[in-house]
C-alpha cells in the first residue's frame, strides 16, 4: 500500500511506546485538559483524513448482474432455450432468452436496493468516541478522531483508534484479535524500554481491541489504515458475504425443485414417445414443464422480503447486526430483559435521601436544577446540614458524568444517567462539579468493579487526601466502620446496621433504585480505598416504568412468549417495579437471587424446574446472567438476553437472539450482539420479534402462492399430454405468465407488514422448515385445484363449443394468468378475516394486480405481441369463461380455510 508523506509521519507515531507522555503530547501539540481545537481538527482531517478502514469492497454493479445468471433456475431455461434452437425453434428459444434477460433485469435492480439498504442500515451503527476539545468533553463519531485527540475510555467501550495512554484506573484491555493473547491485558503510562512486539507495549490501546475494566485517558497517535488494525485490515481478502439460513433453505428448495422438475420432464416426455407421440411435441411439451415448474421470482422476492422487514425494525429502533437473527426473531419463546431503561425510561431523578436522622424528599423534574430538599415538610439547605452537603459532594465528586452550567445551555448532560442525577441533585443544593474540583482536585479513579460493585475517586485537601465512594448499598455499608450523624462521626454497631437495611429496603419498596455513598480522609493516597469509610447516607432515584411496558407485556403473553426481569437492583425494587409494569401479580412469589443461578452443576433437577418458573432475578451478575441463558436453552427455549456491559458480552454471544442497548449499551456488548435496540425499550424488542414474524410469514406466503401456481401449471400441461390432448398452454405462454404472476403478486406479498395475529400466535419451532409437510399438502391441493378448472375450461371450448384450438388456448392461457391473479388472496392467514386481512390491506397486492392486468391485456390486444404468443381476441363470451373459471380457485380456497382444521392452511 502506497503511503503518502503525512500518512508515512502519522505511521511512525506508533512507535512511542518507549518515550513519555508528556513527549508525546509535545509532539502532537496538544493540552491533556484542553485537547484540541475545532480549527486543528480541522486541519488535521485534511491531513490524515477520517478514522476509518479501508472499506473491502463489496460486489460491484457489474458482478451483481452477472450472478443473477448463476441460479440452477436460470441454468435449467438456457437447457431449454438451447433445446428450442436445436429444433429451430427460433421464437421459443429468444422468447426464452428474453425470459432469462429480464428475471436478470428484474433480480439486478431489486438485490441492488436491497444491498444499498443493508448498507445504510449499517451507517445507523457508527462507533462514537468520547474526546475533550477546547476544554469540553463531548462525544463524536469515531470517524472524525485525528491524531491529538484527548479521547476518555471505559469499561465497555471499543478503542476507536491507536491511542498512547496518559491515565489508567484498574485500565484493562481484551487485545486477543490482535495478539491472540486470551487473557486480558493490563495497561499503564509509563515509557516502556526497547524495541517491544505489540503484546508488550503496555502503555498502548490499539484500535478495534475492548476495554474490559477500569477506565483511562490517553491521546490518539493513529488513525484509520495508518493503525495497528489497518495494517492488518490491508491484507485481508473481501469477506465472504453472510448467508442467512433462511436463504440456505430457499436455495436448497430451488435445488430440489430442478430433480423434481427433471424427474416430471423424463417421465412426460418418456411416456409420450413410448405413446406414439411425435419427438418435436414430446420435446416442447417438457420444454413447457421445464419452464411451469421453475419458480423465476423465487431467489429475486426472497432477498426483497428480508431487506424490507430488516427496514421496518430499523425503523422501529431495532437495528440487526447479524442477518440471520431474523429467522430466530420468530421463534423466541423467552426474552430475558434489564429492568433499567429498558422497562423503565432510564431518565433518573434523585427522589429522596436517607440519612442517619431520616428521610428526606427531593423536589423538582429530572435534569432541572431547581428543587428543594424537606424533611417533614420542613426545608433542609444542604449548605447548612453537614451530613445533606457532605454527601452530596460525595455524589458529585464520584462521577464521571458532565453537566451544563446552566440550564440554558444547549449542551446536553454527558454520561450514564444515574451519575447525570446525582449531579442534579448536587446543583439544587448549589454544589456543582467544577467548582468543588477546585477544592478537591481528583488525583485518582479507581473505576466500579463488577466485583466490588463500588467505585472510587480520591481527592487532594488541606488534610491529605478525601476518598470518595459510592456503590451498592450491601457492599458500601458492608466496609463502613463509622457513620456521619448530626452529631459528627460515630462508630457503626450491628444495630446502626440493621437499621441502615431498613431505610433500605423502605426506599426500595417503593421502586427506587437505590446508592449507599461513604467517604474518608487520609494522607496516605495509596490507601486501600474500600476499609475503614464512614457511611454518609443512601440515595433513591425514581426511575418511572415506560408507558409502553404494559401492552408490550400484554403482547408477549398472547404471543406465547414468556418475559424474565434480570436486574442489579435489590430484589424489592424490582418486583415493585415488575408489578407496576404488570409483568407480575401480587400473589406471585417474591423475586429470587441471582447467586441462586451461580453453578447450575450442582442443582438438583426440581431445583432447575423451579428456577425455570422464576419471572425476577435481582442482584443478577453477568455471570448468572450467562447460566440463566444455559438453563433454559437446556430445556429447548429460544431465549432473547439483553445486556449493556462489557462484561454481558458472553451471555449475548450465548444467548440464541443477543439484544445490546444502544443508548447505554457499551461498545462491546452491541459487537457481541445479535441485535441494538437505538432507543433501549423492551417494547421495541417486541416490534423486532414481531417483524421476525412477519418475514418469514411472508416468505412462506410467496412461497406457497408461487409453488402452488407453478404446481397448477404442470398438472395441467401433464395432463394434457398424457391423455393425448392439445396442449392448454405453450412454452412462451408460460414463460410471459411466470414472468408476470412469478414476480409482481410474490413481490408484494413479500413486502406486506404480517398479519395483525401474528403475536397472538405461539412461537413457531425453530427446526421447522419454509414449507412443512401441511404446506406441501396445500400446494397440491391448490395445484390441482387451479389445474382443473384450467383443463375444464379447456376441455368446455374445445369439443362443447366447437371453438377454433387457438382461441381455446388464449381463454385456458387467461383463466390460468386471472385465477393466479386471485389466487393471492388464498394466503391470507385463515384465521383472519374474510374481507379485511393482511392481504387485502396490502396496497401492494391491488398495485400488483393492476399491473398484471394491464400486461396480460396488452399480451391480447397489442398484435406483434400476441402473435408471438399466439393469442387471439377471446371475445365476450370467452371473457366470461375467463372470469368464472379464474375465481373458482379462489372460491374453494376460501371454503376449504373455512372447513378444514386451521392448522392445515395456517401461515
Amino acid at each position: 500500500m502506497t503511503q503518502t508523506k503525512e500518512q508515512q509521519e502519522q505511521f511512525d507515531l506508533r512507535w512511542t511506546s518507549s518515550h513519555s507522555a508528556e513527549e508525546n503530547l509535545n509532539k502532537l501539540s496538544v493540552e491533556t485538559n484542553q485537547g484540541l481545537s475545532a480549527s486543528t481538527v480541522k486541519k488535521r482531517q485534511e491531513k490524515y483524513g477520517l478514522n476509518r478502514l479501508q472499506e473491502i469492497k463489496g460486489r460491484s454493479n457489474w458482478q451483481i448482474f452477472i450472478d443473477q445468471f448463476k441460479s440452477p433456475i436460470i441454468g435449467l431455461l438456457a437447457i431449454a432455450a438451447v433445446l428450442s434452437f436445436s429444433f429451430q425453434d427460433w421464437v421459443e428459444g429468444v422468447a426464452i432468452i428474453i425470459a432469462i434477460l429480464l428475471n436478470a433485469v428484474i433480480g439486478f435492480f431489486t438485490e441492488l436496493k436491497a444491498v444499498n439498504s443493508m448498507e445504510s442500515l449499517q451507517e445507523l451503527s457508527h462507533t462514537k468516541a468520547k474526546v475533550r476539545r477546547e476544554g469540553k468533553v463531548k462525544e463524536i463519531s469515531a470517524e472524525e478522531l485525528v491524531p491529538g485527540d484527548i479521547v476518555i475510555l471505559e469499561s465497555g467501550d471499543l478503542v476507536p483508534a491507536d491511542v498512547r495512554v496518559l491515565e489508567a484506573s484498574k485500565l484493562q484491555a481484551d487485545e486477543s484479535a490482535l495478539t491472540g493473547e486470551s487473557l486480558p491485558v493490563s495497561k499503564t503510562t509509563e515509557a516502556l524500554e526497547g524495541d517491544l512486539s505489540l503484546a508488550e507495549r503496555t502503555n498502548m490501546l490499539f484500535k478495534g481491541t475492548a476495554i474490559t475494566r477500569g477506565s483511562g485517558e490517553g491521546v490518539v497517535i493513529a488513525t484509520g489504515m495508518n493503525t495497528e488494525l489497518g495494517h492488518i485490515s490491508s491484507l485481508t481478502a473481501q469477506a465472504k458475504q453472510e448467508s442467512t439460513p433462511l436463504e440456505q433453505r430457499l436455495d436448497k428448495l430451488g435445488q430440489n425443485l430442478i430433480w423434481v422438475t427433471l424427474v416430471i420432464v423424463a417421465l412426460v416426455a418418456g411416456a409420450g414417445i413410448i405413446g406414439g407421440k411425435e419427438l418435436f411435441l414430446m420435446i416442447q411439451t417438457a420444454i413447457a414443464l421445464a419452464v411451469a415448474a421453475v419458480p423465476e421470482g423465487l431467489p429475486i422476492v426472497a432477498t426483497v422480503a428480508l431487506a424490507r422487514g430488516m427496514w421496518r425494525m430499523a425503523k422501529r429502533n431495532a437495528l440487526i447486526n447479524r442477518l440471520s437473527a431474523v429467522e430466530t426473531l420468530g421463534a423466541t419463546n423467552i426474552i430475558c430483559t434489564d429492568k433499567t431503561g429498558t422497562l423503565t425510561e432510564n431518565r433518573m431523578s434523585v427522589a429522596q435521601i436517607a440519612l442517619s436522622s431520616g428521610i428526606l424528599k427531593v423536589s423538582g423534574e429530572a435534569l432541572k436544577i431547581e428543587g428543594e430538599f424537606t424533611q417533614d415538610e420542613e426545608k433542609i439547605d444542604p449548605q447548612q446540614n453537614e451530613c445533606l452537603r457532605s454527601l452530596l459532594e460525595v455524589g458529585v465528586l464520584c462521577n464521571k458524568a458532565t453537566l451544563p452550567e446552566l440550564n440554558k445551555e444547549k449542551d446536553k448532560p454527558l454520561g450514564d444517567p444515574m451519575e447525570v442525577a446525582l449531579l442534579v441533585a448536587g446543583a439544587k443544593g448549589d454544589i456543582r462539579r467544577k467548582k468543588l474540583l477546585e477544592t478537591y482536585p481528583e488525583v485518582q479513579e479507581i473505576a466500579f468493579d463488577s466485583d466490588t460493585k463500588m467505585m472510587t475517586t480520591i481527592h487532594e485537601d488541606e488534610q491529605g487526601y478525601r476518598f470518595a465512594v459510592k456503590g451498592a448499598p450491601e457492599s458500601v455499608i458492608d466496609v463502613c466502620t463509622q457513620q456521619l450523624t448530626a452529631e459528627g462521626v460515630q462508630d457503626l454497631s450491628e444495630d446502626e446496621r440493621n437499621a441502615w437495611q431498613e431505610r433500605c429496603n423502605k426506599l426500595a419498596k417503593e421502586g427506587l433504585r437505590i446508592l449507599a455513598f461513604a467517604s474518608k480522609n487520609t494522607d496516605n493516597s495509596e490507601a486501600e480505598p474500600y476499609e475503614n469509610l464512614t457511611l454518609l447516607g443512601v440515595v433513591g432515584l425514581l426511575d418511572p416504568p415506560r408507558e409502553q411496558v404494559k401492552s408490550s407485556l400484554k403482547a408477549c403473553h398472547d404471543a406465547g412468549i414468556r418475559v424474565i426481569m434480570v436486574t442489579g437492583d435489590q430484589a424489592v425494587t424490582a418486583r415493585n417495579i415488575a408489578l407496576a409494569v404488570g409483568l407480575i401479580t401480587e400473589q406471585e412469589a417474591e423475586a429470587r437471587q441471582g447467586n441462586e443461578l451461580q453453578s447450575l452443576d450442582n442443582l438438583s433437577k426440581q431445583q432447575k424446574q423451579e428456577l425455570q418458573q422464576v419471572s425476577i432475578f435481582a442482584r443478577v451478575s453477568p455471570e448468572q446472567k450467562l447460566n440463566l441463558v444455559t438453563l433454559h436453552q437446556e430445556h429447548n427455549a429460544i431465549v432473547a438476553m439483553t445486556g449493556d456491559g462489557v462484561n454481558d458480552a458472553p451471555a449475548l454471544k450465548k444467548a440464541d437472539i443477543g439484544i445490546a442497548m444502544g443508548k447505554r449499551g457499551t461498545q462491546v456488548a452491541q459487537e457481541a450482539a445479535d441485535m441494538v435496540l437505538q432507543d433501549d425499550a423492551f417494547s421495541s424488542i417486541v416490534a423486532a420479534v414481531e417483524q421476525g414474524r412477519a418475514i418469514f410469514g411472508n416468505i412462506r406466503k410467496f412461497t406457497l402462492y408461487l409453488l402452488s401456481g407453478n404446481m397448477g401449471e404442470i398438472i395441467a400441461v401433464a395432463g394434457a399430454s398424457l391423455v393425448q390432448a392439445p396442449l392448454p398452454l405453450l412454452p412462451l405462454q408460460i414463460l410471459f405468465l411466470n414472468a408476470v404472476n412469478d414476480v409482481f403478486p410474490a413481490l408484494a406479498l413479500g413486502v406486506g407488514e404480517g398479519s395483525p395475529n401474528l403475536m397472538k400466535q405461539k412461537p413457531r419451532d425453530r427446526s421447522e422448515p419454509i414449507l412443512p409437510r401441511r404446506h406441501w399438502m396445500a400446494i397440491v391441493l391448490y395445484g390441482v385445484i387451479i389445474s382443473l378448472t384450467v383443463l375444464g375450461v379447456f376441455w368446455l371450448c374445445l369439443t362443447r363449443l366447437g371453438m377454433e384450438e387457438e382461441q381455446a388456448v388464449t381463454i385456458s392461457f387467461l383463466t390460468l394468468a386471472f385465477g393466479r391473479l386471485w389466487h393471492v388472496f388464498n394466503m391470507r392467514d385463515s384465521n383472519s378475516g374474510l374481507l379485511r386481512n393482511e392481504v387485502t390491506q396490502n396496497r401492494y397486492v391491488w398495485l400488483a394486480l393492476l399491473v398484471c392486468t394491464g400486461l396480460l391485456s396488452m399480451a391480447v390486444y397489442i398484435s406483434p405481441l400476441a402473435n408471438v404468443l399466439q393469442l387471439v381476441n377471446p371475445g365476450w363470451q370467452g371473457w366470461g369463461f375467463i372470469l368464472a373459471g379464474s375465481l373458482i380457485p379462489l372460491v374453494i380456497g376460501q371454503i376449504l380455510k373455512a372447513i378444514i382444521p386451521q392448522r392445515w392452511f395456517a401461515l
